[in-house]
């Protein structure tokens, strides 16, 4: 496991990573608490098809997937599902502390502090994170996967980045509504009782499974 958190996490990704989450929460302006999570959402998104395009790409650029190769498969894929393990449980307690930052330098306007909200902020800061939870397991196996497929992290990190943005717009809020996988950003912020944006949510789960349940052949047949 420590070898493990070695490869996931080096240094130039933490420094890069906290940097970015800094930045973040300096320059993107807010005045509502609720506006927090429809910043952090696809911020922490394009982070982690970044983060993870070459958790297993990595292998064959430093032809250590030679060595692999005479692993068994489950092993290999134990390996893989670890490092994307690690690297989104980093990004998630990253994305927690995106949030509080926000309300450090921004001081924004607390939801229960809003008259036409019925919600609070403490459960909004774990629905935040239930949905931000999702986005990281789908963009960093959907990076992952590309990756591997086309043996290259550049193809994984630029196939997400497209999607992103199709996704992140109004074009992808109008056509595809509550099913967007960006659904919890184009909510409606203030109605806490409103979880129609779960049916995104939904979409992004079966297709991390889809992409789990293929890795093995990719990993045989790319190596």
């Amino acid at each position: 496991m420590r070898n493990e958190i070695k490869i996931s996490l080096p240094l130039s990704k933490i420094s890069y990573s906290l940097f970015f989450i800094v930045i973040l929460s300096l320059i993107c302006g807010i005045t509502a608490s609720y506006e927090i999570g429809i910043k952090l959402e696809p911020a922490m998104a394009i982070l982690a098809a970044a983060f993870c395009a070459d958790t297993y790409v990595q292998e064959v650029t430093s032809r250590r997937s030679e060595i692999e190769r005479l692993y068994p498969m489950k092993k290999r894929i134990c390996s893989v599902g670890t490092r994307l393990l690690i690297q989104e449980l980093f990004l998630l307690l990253l994305a927690a502390a995106g949030y509080g930052l926000f309300f450090l330098f921004q001081k924004p306007i607390l939801l229960s502090a809003l008259p036409t909200s019925n919600g609070d902020d403490l459960t909004q800061f774990f629905v935040c994170l239930a949905a931000v939870a999702v986005t990281l397991c789908f963009w960093g196996s959907l990076s992952n996967t590309l990756a591997c497929l086309f043996r290259s992290l550049w193809v994984g990190f630029g196939g997400c980045l497209l999607l992103w943005l199709i996704t992140n717009s109004t074009f992808g809020d109008r056509y595809l509504g509550s099913w967007n996988i960006f659904s919890y950003r184009f909510r409606n912020a203030e109605d806490s009782g409103d979880f129609s944006w779960l049916a995104g949510k939904g979409v992004c789960i079966v297709f991390c499974i889809a992409m789990t349940a293929i890795l093995p052949k990719l990993l045989k047949r790319r190596g």
